[in-house]
């Protein structure tokens, strides 16, 4: 989960308990295990999956309750632990790209999540088919019309407060709220209610990474065997429902699901991040001069920031007469006079954040204010899945697209869409998982009721399936 949620929680004295020894299954008694679920797995016609801090862990996260973990060591008086990467950075691990596979093939029809750190949207999985029970550090809320917002950046407060930003819909515009639950915070009746129907309906519930300590989340799960339904358990410590569960596992989650979905001969998707930017080139003409200024921005607004950008190079490369610049702070914005018959070639070198898969990406503009260019808006589902196959196929991150193009008399704005991550997983080497980090990676060394109606972090409204009419 976040640090910086667990660090805006109001204080808390009974926090359960944390710091339990983990416990390992040898090796020959967790392969038997791992094959016992595999054909729980195949065999369940409604197979449902409850996770926790455990599943985020390997990708940099610290959970709350193990050794090392947050609540763990502010018991002791050690504080917050580090993070290994930027928490806007953190990538969907193998069980998170896994659980996506299982639910493309049809064998998982649900997910149950505890955790706020967004890596089950952020894999791909289907927002339809998720319930964030304690929120989602990344998404905000509107009160009104109940549309949700995923963003690329941590929302600034928890506790269901109002946020700088305002809903997008023009028959509304009511300012949003975040969607975390603080301690005294009851359960989003419509994320609640899903779950408790999913795990009634379910004949396998396999609860990974989690103690199970916290209510009434921790009780979900039991509803199946109440209907004739198993629970199965994998985490790396003891739990209090161990004694009712049908399967215990006491072994990394990442090698315990690499070891199913290799029995079960499914592949684990890669993960391919894509991150956005919007371009404002705006002009006024002052006799034969043109003074012009570019801005570089977010797409969820001018005051959002720009998390995986480290600093834009502008540069002129056929005309020595121009400047080039570095713009290090954001907002990322250059003013210029030109001569109004003057065209120029003008390449924006973005510079990329810390966790980023590639060290930058480039944008070509060719300017010329007496033409004005022409207006589109491109297939944008079409358009990125262009680009996370461009990215899998190579192997690299760092490929860029224009989604759409908006010209006016005196202004242009773009939107670009750049891969910044590109991680590969691969299941067949589960016996060498050691829950650290993803297996491969690779890299190019250059009121709580909501709607489910999300607008992702692209900036573009998406209409889950059940809600299309």
């Amino acid at each position: 989960m976040s640090l910086g949620y667990a660090e805006k929680l109001s204080y808390r004295e009974d926090l359960g308990s944390v710091g339990m020894p983990e416990m390992f299954d040898s090796p020959k008694l967790l392969q038997g295990k791992i094959e016992e679920l595999a054909i729980m797995v195949q065999k369940s016609k409604h197979f449902v999956v409850f996770t926790g801090a455990g599943i985020s862990t390997s990708s940099g996260i610290p959970d709350f309750r193990g050794p090392k973990g947050v609540w763990t060591l502010q018991r002791a008086g050690k504080g917050v632990p580090d993070a290994s990467l930027p928490f806007h950075r953190a990538a969907p691990t193998l069980t998170h790209m896994a659980l996506v596979e299982l639910e493309r093939v049809g064998l998982l029809k649900f997910v149950i999540s505890q955790n706020v750190d967004s890596l089950h949207l952020r894999s791909g999985f289907p927002r339809e088919k998720l319930a964030e029970l304690h929120g989602n550090s990344f998404k905000e809320v509107c009160p009104c019309c109940k549309t949700e917002y995923l963003r690329d950046f941590e929302i600034e407060t928890i506790g269901l407060k109002d946020t700088p930003r305002r809903c997008t819909d023009k028959n509304c515009g009511a300012r949003l709220k975040d969607t975390v639950l603080d301690w005294e915070d009851a359960l989003p009746p419509e994320e609640m209610n899903s779950a408790e129907e999913q795990c009634r309906a379910a004949d396998l519930v396999l609860c990974l990474g989690t103690s199970l300590q916290i209510t009434p989340a921790c009780n979900m799960p039991l509803m199946s065997i109440k209907n004739g339904g198993k629970v199965a358990i994998v985490n790396l410590q003891a739990t209090p429902k161990d004694k009712k569960a049908s399967l215990v596992i006491h072994g990394l989650v990442d090698k315990v699901i690499a070891g199913v979905m290799c029995i079960l001969n499914l592949r684990i998707p890669p993960y391919i991040r894509i991150d956005f930017i919007q371009l404002l080139l705006r002009h006024t003409v002052k006799k034969k001069c043109v003074r012009w200024t570019l801005r570089v921005t977010s797409i969820h607004g001018v005051r959002a920031p720009l998390s995986f950008l480290q600093s834009i190079e502008v540069s002129f490369p056929e005309r020595p007469d121009m400047k080039p610049v570095v713009l290090m702070e954001q907002p990322f914005s250059l003013q210029r006079e030109t001569s109004m018959t003057s065209k120029f070639f003008m390449l924006l070198t973005l510079n990329f954040s810390d966790g980023c898969g590639c060290s930058s990406s480039s944008i070509e503009c060719h300017v010329n204010f007496q033409n004005q260019k022409e207006s589109f808006v491109r297939d944008r589902g079409l358009v990125l899945q262009e680009l996370k196959c461009t990215a899998e196929r190579q192997c690299r991150a760092g490929q860029q697209s224009i989604l759409e193009r908006e010209s006016l008399p005196r202004a242009e704005t773009s939107r670009h869409a750049f891969v910044t991550n590109v991680v590969r997983y691969d299941s067949e080497d589960s016996e060498d998982l050691k829950g650290a980090e993803p297996k491969g990676s690779c890299m190019d060394s250059s009121s709580n009721l909501t709607k489910r109606h999300m607008e992702d972090p692209s900036g573009y409204s998406a209409t889950p399936k059940k809600l299309k009419s």
